[in-house]
């Protein structure tokens, strides 16, 4: 099924867009499309190429000409064909991607770092914020750059810094540090790299004993599908266990090529886990992320997180209160699979790390019983076995019958 953009709004279809704007009459042959590097080359990257192609708003055209001190615009031929031509600027798709000048806007919540990562990077390029896992930073380069980037600041390279990675420096580090077995390479992301450089990496963190299992944090099989070839499939599956998380945050995204792709890299038995930031807009409603869920699961992949979006500076308009979330996944719980109700978070802001957020499921909890609700808001008592007596899992109140009839 072929589309020239996305008459589907709901998405809850698998749709090929290609060649989309870049029709066969502009002399684009299948061989070219579906040559990543050709994807890369012919990026979307100027206020000029946009207008070509869609209507712009007023805010979106001021967003793109002051975009250039702080994230660089680039999307993808293949993720633009997703974007209707006529003038919405309230859609899902483009709302990730092409700048506002919301974007320029201060809010004081607002923070360069949100996450605390410069603060715990012992070398440059390597956070090691968790006891036994490290995040490195191999490269400041997307193949696309969402609007919401955690690390706007340093990505795309036209931030207010540079990410100055030193690989041997961060080798060395890990060599010596044999708490660290779990390796999560990031930046920027690392699929852009050919696969000679790539596998570079992987084998030289193979050859430390201690290091278990390696991870690759990615957005380049759902804005560049045509990188994930059966030979960087057979490259990765060398290094198992590898695993891979991506990030989809809206349905449309699932197109027909980003599902190929997707399977590519299952049949090499790399277990695929889903990220998902909440965003205002794009996908801050149930049946949205219902859809996006059950898709997730038709392409092999496991709804992981959904992230309440940080509070990186410019990102304010994007960012949706943790009520949503709550109610989000107040509505996935017991009403679909487990298995596509992702585990919703708050990167505590400074550093603090992943927090789970939670509806509000255990009700009392003492020495003798633990009080609950179902997803049907039915009240349940379970008894409490005397374990460790000094454990609550919540706060003490007085307990009243009517939690078990109301």
């Amino acid at each position: 099924m072929h589309a020239f953009t996305s008459g589907n709004g709901d998405g809850k279809e698998f749709i090929s867009h290609a060649p989309g704007y870049w029709s066969r009459d502009c002399g684009i042959s299948p061989e070219l499309w579906n040559d990543w590097k050709w994807q890369l080359k012919n990026r979307v990257t100027s206020l000029a190429q946009l207008e070509r192609h869609v209507d712009l708003s007023e805010e979106e055209r001021s967003g793109v000409l002051l975009s250039g001190d702080k994230l660089a615009l680039a999307i993808t031929p293949h993720f633009f064909n997703l974007i209707p031509r006529d003038k919405n600027p309230d859609d899902p798709i483009r709302r990730q991607v092409i700048p506002r000048i919301e974007e320029t806007w201060s809010s004081p919540d607002d923070m360069a770092d949100p996450c605390g990562e410069d603060s715990h990077m012992p070398v440059p390029g390597l956070v090691h914020r968790y006891p036994d896992r490290v995040l490195f930073l191999v490269t400041d380069r997307c193949a696309s750059y969402c609007r919401y980037c955690t690390r706007s600041r340093v990505v795309s390279g036209v931030g207010e810094q540079e990410l100055h990675t030193n690989f041997e420096e961060a080798f060395r580090y890990l060599e010596q540090h044999t708490e660290v077995r779990d390796v999560l390479l990031s930046g920027g992301d690392a699929l852009i790299f050919s696969d000679d450089k790539l596998e570079k990496i992987l084998s030289r963190l193979r050859a430390i004993p201690h290091i278990e299992f390696l991870r690759i944090g990615t957005r380049v099989p759902i804005f560049l599908p045509q990188r994930i070839t059966p030979e960087l499939c057979t490259m990765l599956a060398k290094y198992h266990p590898l695993w891979m998380s991506i990030h989809v945050n809206h349905p449309r995204e699932l197109t027909i090529e980003v599902r190929q792709a997707l399977e590519r890299l299952a049949n090499a038995g790399i277990p695929l886990g889903n990220q998902s930031v909440l965003l205002k807009g794009v996908n801050d409603d149930l049946e949205t992320m219902k859809t996006l869920v059950h898709k997730l699961l038709m392409c092999r992949v496991r709804p992981y997180y959904i992230y309440q979006c940080d509070l990186i500076n410019g990102s304010s308009h994007l960012r949706t209160s943790v009520a949503k979330g709550i109610e989000i996944i107040e509505g996935l719980r017991g009403h679909t699979t487990g298995y596509g109700v992702p585990q919703y978070v708050i990167d505590a802001p400074g550093g603090g790390g992943k927090v789970p957020i939670n509806p509000g499921y255990i009700l009392y909890h003492d020495n003798e019983k633990i009080v609950i609700r179902n997803y049907e808001g039915k009240i349940f008592e379970y008894p409490e076995t005397g374990g460790d007596q000094s454990v609550q899992f919540a706060p003490q109140r007085e307990y009243h019958d009517e939690y078990l009839y109301s």
